[in-house]
């Protein structure tokens, strides 16, 4: 194999391989080099939608980090999964693919200085990136509970994102009393406001999870992928990257690297190539190279924490199903047969919803923050936070007793939390991970939100038209009040896995910058970073397709810039 390539991407998650496939395509037909640390991920039973929930557990598809010690989470080092593989962590997500919200790129625009990254433009590539199936069980009432705008979806995209064949017997009904407690139903979450209660779209078709290795699929010649190929620095002469080096291999790139290793890796990869903070390159006898204070700070995240109720035996079907493992058995191998059945059903469609919260807005810590940023969260597309149901929460809780696998569980996000989190170095060796430090509830604004969001949500946990069909409480705090809802999301606070920030875009002369508008790393030759970790912007998502459109976007701009 020829160890010189026109363009270099280092990680084959939803931005890599967007970014890759994308360059290879374009029509002058460039030599592009695709590097993954991990495997092939090519067992098609890894994919099975209804068992997305537990991917993650398949220690050869997850890297396994945690945070450090939580200071205001008692203590608790939280799971920090990260996909490792072909697909990167679209193979181990829990397949929500939500686009956010359409002040999320206006502001992503403001803060760049740069409409590519606005609303309108951003639109036409998450719609290039899917085909969308907007088809429902036969007997539901698309008008009231999914009725998505063909203007706001692909038709021919390497995507297939959808609504699930089959829904669980009780959601139709637990939408209707979201609607009667005064939670709006939103038919579309991802027509750029997501405000209301929706219909998850998935990132699965026909019970198959489709992951960012479909991007890769038919990929023309000139489209290399190499596996098990970890890279540990990028190899720089002067101050222009030339190629990368992976256990002691060297690829070489005539015009570009591209880092696409995500938050929590793309950090590691440029510190140990001289590129970082110079006081911890120092500490780790690491030549410096490029001092940039900024990378490996700004880390942000989305957290929450989960309500969970067992339920009469009639409100559910999951006990017959989950508490059977004949028949779970029985369903796989229908699944494999053809992908239907109770795999691609139970836990397979959810409600998902994204609200306003007034009494957070007339919040001291509310009025505390940057102006900048409370026009953003003013904005009207803009949620502060997010309820969804029907998690399979007795897959994370251990000793799930049987006999309550007839529940009803909500899971209640943190969204726009203004704590600033940290990566840093711990080792010279550039094969140890960075430390992780999210630093979650650590600012005020953040445990105002987390009162108040899991406040509202009591507004349908507490509600006659739910709580008439439940037996008991099997999580969730002790009170209403302030103290005994904090105290709950310190003891139970997870991440969503929606690391980013923490090489950030911006433009020239800002302070937290790193890169610019068009992913170059500013004072580096050669050299640009397309993952979660450039973006600005706590997207108002599951940020799966963030990822995406990150990484096309940056293939829209080489490919302009290049003339390819």
């Amino acid at each position: 194999m020829a160890l010189e390539f026109d363009f270099i991407v280092v990680g084959s998650g939803p931005s890599g391989t967007a970014l890759a496939s994308r360059l290879a395509r374009a029509p002058t037909h460039p030599r592009v080099l695709l590097l993954e640390a991990g495997g092939t991920n090519d067992d098609r039973d890894t994919r099975v939608d209804g068992q997305r929930w537990l991917t993650f557990q398949n220690k050869d598809m997850n890297w396994g980090y945690k945070t450090t010690p939580q200071a205001e989470c008692a203590d608790r080092e939280i799971d920090y999964s990260r996909g490792k593989g072909l697909g990167g962590s679209s193979a181990i997500n829990f397949g929500v693919y939500s686009v956010g919200a359409r002040g999320d790129y206006e502001e992503w625009a403001r803060v760049v200085g740069d409409e590519e990254f606005g609303w309108e433009a951003m639109r036409e590539r998450f719609k290039m990136l899917e085909t969308f199936h907007g088809d429902i069980p036969e007997g539901i009432d698309g008008k009231k509970y999914a009725a998505p705008s063909a203007e706001d979806h692909g038709t021919d995209g390497p995507l297939h994102v959808g609504f699930a064949a089959e829904w669980e017997t009780d959601l139709p009904p637990l939408l209707d009393v979201f609607e009667e407690v005064g939670f709006p139903l939103n038919p579309d979450h991802n027509s750029g406001n997501p405000i209301g209660m929706s219909v998850l779209i998935n990132s699965a078709h026909k019970g198959l999870r489709s992951t960012a290795r479909d991007l890769l699929a038919g990929a023309p010649e000139n489209l290399t992928v190499v596996t098990g190929a970890p890279v540990q620095r990028v190899i720089l002469k002067g101050k222009r990257a030339v190629g990368v080096e992976s256990n002691g291999k060297r690829y070489t790139a005539c015009k570009e690297v591209i880092l696409s290793a995500g938050a929590l890796d793309s950090p590691r990869i440029l510190m140990h190539s001289g590129i970082g903070p110079a006081d911890q390159l120092e500490a780790h006898e690491i030549p410096v190279i490029h001092p940039t204070p900024a990378i490996g700070q700004g880390l942000r995240d989305h957290e929450f924490v989960p309500l969970v109720y067992t339920r009469k035996e009639s409100s559910t079907g999951r006990k017959s199903f989950f508490g059977n493992k004949e028949a779970m058995d029985k369903a796989l191998e229908q699944w494999k047969k053809d992908g239907t059945g109770p795999w691609s059903k139970f836990t397979c469609e959810l409600g998902i919803g994204w609200f306003k919260l007034d009494k957070l807005v007339e919040s001291q810590e509310f009025q505390d923050l940057p102006a900048d940023e409370k026009k953003y969260l003013l904005q009207e597309t803009v949620p502060h936070y997010e309820l969804l149901t029907h998690f399979p929460i007795h897959w994370f809780i251990p000793g799930f007793p049987d006999d309550s696998l007839n529940y009803s569980c909500l899971l209640v996000f943190l969204y726009n939390a203004q704590s600033k989190g940290e990566v840093t170095l711990q080792s010279s060796d550039p094969n140890i991970p960075l430390h992780f430090n999210p630093k979650f509830l650590s600012h005020p604004f953040d445990r105002r939100a987390a009162i108040e969001s899991l406040r509202d949500a009591f507004r349908i946990a507490k509600h006659d038209s739910y709580t008439k069909d439940n037996v008991g409480e099997l999580a969730g705090p002790k009170s209403d009040s302030d103290e005994d809802l904090l105290e709950y999301w310190r003891e139970n606070i997870l991440s969503s896995w929606h690391m980013m920030g923490t090489v950030k875009m911006g433009k020239p002369g800002d302070t937290d910058a790193v890169v610019d508008g068009s992913f170059r790393l500013m004072g580096i030759e050669g050299l640009r970073v397309a993952d979660m970790s450039v973006v600005p912007v706590l997207p108002s998502c599951h940020v799966q397709a963030v990822a995406y459109v990150t990484g096309e976007t940056c293939a829209d701009k080489l490919i302009k810039e290049y003339n390819l």
